[in-house]
């Protein structure tokens, strides 16, 4: 059993006088009217004089944030889910006991507070209290008021705590749903319908990554959680749903940084009858209607660069981004030996499954090209080897309809002219394997049922995959992937 602190031990004295009371430390319902930010908004403008004439009342629960105590009367600060607000409480309006019960209060605790509205004559809306109760009695004391959490490590981990110290965190944590509830009515009113898919699958497909493996007890299975959304989502275009899109956690057995978590929220989306271009506009208009019709602007500051979301973004092929960096244009070049002398020239160390013309494309685009993408881009024009479930470019099949979305360096979303060719995509799976048994981890199973359901026939059609998390840290400006996840994943506290 752990030590308690001198704080701690005062508090759970405090815990037993409120049982001796009569009264409940961890209390019951109580039926709040009223929100701190409400408040200050309707009467932030009203002068103080009127506040005589007036009888406006509030009803308002929440945390104990400062205290003030002046002898037989205080002011103390109380904030809820919309921010604080200030309260003054008088012996004299609330009677002898119920201020001895007060005066008990520490900050953290909880309380609900009825009263008069009233302004000070510093200008602060304030509650004048007539009704005092104690709901929730704040067993440890909070962080320092100046300093809070200062290791950032304990501030994820305890995210309870920093929402609590932080207005920022608490900000980020409210914003991020109506981004979400931005998108879905905007993939609504396209015609999209959102579904859901399993988590837990038996093949290892539609991404490149390393998974999560796990076990099915009652069938005795391995299993592992789901790496993508992709192939679900076109059984159903298969199946005649035609727009259909999911938003939902997918897992990837990697690395943790900035910019990478192994639990992260995907959105995929399909369109029958769609193509490369079609996807753009999705993205473009998709990343505009949130800029307007949740922040109102179009300039946001993120990877330390101002990125400005107004359109039309720019759009050119991988191998003319290559060749404007390099000089070397790829697309003329059609012989494997001159690719690989081309990556020993630039010093780009190849492992075995990379020794092949798409992967050295993709891996001068990373050394020259990926942290030059600044402002919203869109990179089309992928190599085949390295889009194993793309359709190809009926121009030139050594590429393949695919475009990322790039802004300040990074990767925003990724979208194919869908590979609906049974034939090619068993091809292409058989590939992967071949990849798999040279060494590559992240490379993708066979799944013979999703070559099945092609050779039904799946219309044409356009997808595309977008990290929510990375979107979330545009939009609110944060550089931290953990900063817009609740409850990142995190180290073993020692």
């Amino acid at each position: 059993m752990r030590e308690f602190s001198e704080q701690e031990l005062v508090r759970r004295e405090k815990c037993n006088q409120l049982r001796e009371k009569g009264l409940d430390p961890f209390g019951h319902r109580y039926d709040r009217r009223d929100f701190a930010n409400d408040i200050r908004e309707k009467y932030i403008d009203v002068d103080h004089d009127a506040f005589e004439s007036m009888n406006d009342t509030a009803k308002v629960a929440g945390r104990i944030m400062f205290i003030r105590r002046m002898g037989k009367a205080s002011f103390f600060t109380i904030q809820d889910k919309t921010g604080s607000i200030q309260v003054y409480i008088s012996i004299n309006d609330v009677g002898e006991e119920v201020y001895e019960l007060f005066k008990s209060a520490d900050i953290g605790d909880i309380v609900g507070v009825y009263g008069k509205i009233m302004k000070t004559k510093t200008g602060e809306v304030t509650i004048k209290c007539l009704e005092y109760t104690h709901l929730v009695k704040a067993l440890r004391p909070l962080p320092e008021k100046f300093h809070g959490l200062t290791d950032v490590e304990e501030r994820y981990r305890r995210r309870y705590v920093d929402l609590i110290m932080n207005e920022d965190s608490k900000k980020v944590a409210f914003l991020r749903p109506r981004i979400i509830r931005c998108i879905q009515n905007y993939m609504d009113h396209l015609g999209f319908t959102e579904v859901e898919t399993p988590v837990l699958t038996t093949l290892l497909t539609g991404a490149s990554a390393r998974p999560f493996a796990t076990h099915h007890n009652a069938q005795n299975l391995d299993m592992y959680l789901r790496i993508a959304l992709e192939l679900p989502l076109k059984r159903l275009l298969v199946g005649g749903m035609e727009a259909v899109y999911e938003i939902g956690r997918v897992f990837r057995n990697e690395g943790m940084d900035p910019k990478h978590n192994p639990e992260f929220t995907l959105m995929e989306a399909y369109l029958a009858y769609s193509d490369l271009e079609g996807m753009m506009d999705i993205t473009e208009g998709m990343y505009t209607t949130i800029a307007k019709d949740v922040f109102g602007k179009m300039v946001y500051h993120f990877g330390g660069y101002d990125i400005n979301l107004e359109g039309p973004w720019k759009r050119i092929s991988m191998t003319d981004a290559i060749k404007e960096k390099t000089g070397i244009d790829f697309k003329e070049i059609h012989d494997l030996d001159t690719c690989l002398k081309l990556a020993e020239e630039h010093q780009i160390v190849l492992e075995e499954h990379e020794k092949a013309y798409g992967h050295i494309i993709n891996k001068f685009f990373e050394k020259y090209v990926e942290e030059t993408l600044i402002q919203p881009t869109f990179l089309y024009g992928h190599p085949l080897e390295i889009s194993p479930l793309t359709k190809k470019n009926p121009d030139d099949p050594r590429f393949v309809d695919r475009f990322e979305l790039f802004m300040a360096g990074k990767e925003f979303a990724n979208a194919y002219t869908e590979l609906n060719d049974p034939i090619d995509q068993l091809e292409r799976f058989e590939a992967q394997l071949a990849e798999r048994n040279l060494g590559n981890e992240e490379a993708n199973d066979i799944d013979m049922d999703f070559v099945e359901s092609l050779e039904y026939g799946m219309p044409p059609a356009g997808g595309i995959g977008y990290g929510i998390d990375r979107l979330v840290m545009l939009f609110t400006e944060q550089d931290s992937i953990r900063d817009v996840i609740l409850f990142p994943t995190m180290k073993e506290r020692k």
